[in-house]
């Protein structure tokens, strides 16, 4: 099986400081929603794997990820493309779950309940936390340069063998490129 783990904000869609607090706040980032389709058109699971501490901090509840979700879901529908899952980690920043990246407990539920190596999975972000996360798994780290990304990279270390490319579009041409 081909599966790729994405980020949510700052991969997909545009990020904001602020959170994405509302399903008018979501945005797709030009070209990712139809760089996941070309994904599913060459045989990759697409799975979403996203930090939402803002449930956690109060700033929304399940009832607006949801609606946020749905968004991105049925954006994706209108240009073909699909995700296999959604996971998500509501804890605040300061919590002690496993499940909050850089921590790999969400990586390791995703490679359960997918039955995959994780070796061979392309995990692609816009933070540092997003790649460690990737390497305490053993995946394969990428790092867009949209959102936090470009920032990511001028201000830390990346972890050795992390490509980098500019965008989703970039990662979904790369990776469907002779295959």
């Amino acid at each position: 099986m081909k599966l790729v783990i994405l980020d949510r904000d700052g991969v997909i869609n545009q990020d904001s400081d602020q959170f994405i607090k509302s399903p008018d706040e979501w945005k797709p980032i030009a070209g990712s929603l139809e760089a996941i389709a070309r994904l599913n058109q060459y045989g990759w699971r697409v799975v979403v794997a996203s930090n939402q501490s803002g449930i956690g901090r109060g700033l929304f509840g399940m009832d607006t990820l949801n609606a946020i979700h749905d968004k991105m879901v049925k954006s994706l529908a209108q240009v073909g493309g699909r995700l296999e899952a959604i996971f998500f980690c509501p804890h605040p920043a300061d919590s002690t779950c496993d499940c909050r990246k850089p921590k790999p407990g969400m990586y390791r539920e995703i490679g359960e309940r997918f039955n995959v190596d994780l070796s061979t999975v392309p995990v692609v972000g816009d933070s540092l936390r997003d790649l460690e996360a990737a390497v305490a798994v053993g995946a394969r780290p990428c790092l867009v340069l949209t959102g936090k990304g470009a920032r990511t990279e001028a201000e830390h270390a990346l972890p050795e063998d992390t490509q980098v490319f500019p965008d989703l579009a970039a990662v979904a041409a790369h990776l469907t490129l002779d295959r």
